[in-house]
């Protein structure tokens, strides 16, 4: 169990790094900047879920293996596309795009499940609304992040029901947590979410917004 758990976290933390990463490259920045942001994009949001558990100092610092390996992989990033021909050009297109939203719903379906386990190894319980809340700040807080520091309108709030993907597969997970076990809780709320996010992409599903009405 506990090699599992540990190859999720890293699968989540590549993901996750990956999208910060390309974001950072996309925005221009240097690779002190891409490798900040996407180490920021894959740990910031377990940083606030252990904060808001009393969790200092946070995960991330006790154990910076998953902070490392967010900086590699915004390293390895940045330098395949600095090196490659028309590495700007490779990242401006359809295929960025994709690349880029497989990486965060992944990373968001990972880390929305590991906010929930925190929340019942920490003996909170059956209590569905802290756990379905630490699962969904856990998965789209380090997005949030990402989005503020490279200037964009926070992707949550605007595009392909992000955050409530987050919100299903954390809710699917802490119902599912004592009724199925934890592995297959864990697994049935991470597909949740990346299931959700795709039929949303493909569907061009979005919730209702004001400008809605001016069509």
């Amino acid at each position: 169990m506990e090699y599992m758990l540990f190859a999720l976290d890293m699968i989540g933390t590549a993901a996750f790094a990956l999208s910060g990463a390309m974001t950072a490259i996309k925005k221009k920045m240097d690779i002190l900047g891409v490798m900040i942001l996407g180490m920021v994009t894959a740990t910031g949001g377990g940083m606030i879920r252990d904060l808001v558990l009393g969790i200092v100092p946070p995960q991330v610092f006790r154990e910076p293996v998953y902070a490392l390996s967010a900086l590699a992989v915004s390293a390895f990033i940045f330098i395949y596309i600095y090196f490659r021909a028309k590495g700007y050009q490779e990242i401006s297109g359809a295929h960025f795009q994709l690349l880029l939203m497989t990486a965060d719903t992944l990373g968001l379906g990972v880390f929305t499940v590991a906010g929930v386990r925190a929340a019942f190894d920490h003996h909170m319980g059956l209590n569905y609304f802290l756990a379905v809340f630490l699962g969904t700040i856990t998965g789209v807080g380090g997005g949030l992040l990402r989005d503020m520091m490279a200037g964009d309108r926070p992707y949550i709030f605007v595009k392909h029901v992000y955050a409530s993907a987050s919100i299903l597969g954390a809710f699917v997970c802490a119902f599912c947590w004592n009724r199925l076990g934890e592995e297959t809780a864990m697994l049935t709320g991470a597909a949740s979410v990346v299931v959700m996010r795709f039929l949303a992409i493909h569907f061009r599903w979005n919730l209702p917004r004001i400008d809605d009405f001016e069509k």
